[in-house]
């Protein structure tokens, strides 16, 4: 069994947002295979259904000064941002497929990045007991909202790869206020090659979700 990777490159949120939409109609009535979306946004700040606007520090002035729009969205959890550096992930998968609940599901997601992140770039990472992502020490570095809609997912994952760590701080991320944020850059200090991360981000998610290997698909 293989699945189909959608690159967009690098995509306004609102544009990915559609086509995450598109492919969930598609999939719910069996017209696709599950789907893993990777794109790379401008930076964009999105609020999940728990999220408290009080967690956007940027003021208003700031964030139209940087061009900086701010979605609400029907994911879980709270604020996070999306920027240059970042691999996002959206899976549009049937867990009925899989025999498996959203919170196992997600439970793969960070099983994933704690593996590659030890095998390629040697990152010790972990998950936390009480908040959802992967974390090294008490920072993270992979967050994880999702949607499910009549079984399928969408939404996903945002891995620092080579991300701005500095605007974070237009946010409380996640809602966390005594946690901070990183990156690989961060913790090898030097930039990261962007497009082996997708590709480690693939072969690592083909893995843990026991996929055979994958067929790349355009729109």
């Amino acid at each position: 069994m293989k699945i189909n990777i959608l690159f967009l490159g690098r995509c306004e949120y609102e544009k990915a947002l559609e086509i995450q939409y598109d492919l969930l109609k598609k999939r719910q009535n069996q017209e696709i295979e599950d789907t893993l979306i990777l794109v790379e946004h401008p930076p964009v700040i999105t609020l999940g259904r728990r999220a408290e606007k009080a967690h956007i520090l940027g003021s208003e002035k700031l964030l139209n000064a940087q061009g900086i729009k701010v979605f609400e969205i029907n994911r879980g959890g709270d604020v996070t941002y999306h920027g240059d550096g970042q691999i996002v992930g959206y899976p549009i998968f049937d867990l009925r497929n899989f025999h498996i609940g959203i919170r196992i599901f997600v439970r793969n997601l960070e099983e994933m990045f704690i593996n590659l992140l030890e095998k390629e770039y040697h990152i010790q990472a972990e998950r936390d007991q009480e908040h959802t992502g992967v974390w090294i020490g008490d920072k993270k570095i992979v967050a994880i909202g999702l949607a499910v809609k009549r079984g399928v997912t969408m939404h996903g994952f945002a891995f620092n790869v080579n991300t701005n760590l500095e605007h974070f701080r237009w946010i409380i991320p996640c809602g966390i206020a005594d946690r901070g944020v990183t990156s690989v850059q961060n913790i090898i200090g030097e930039e990261i090659n962007f497009q082996d991360a997708c590709k480690h981000v693939i072969n690592h998610f083909c893995k843990v979700f026991n996929y055979e290997g994958f067929m790349e698909i355009k729109l």
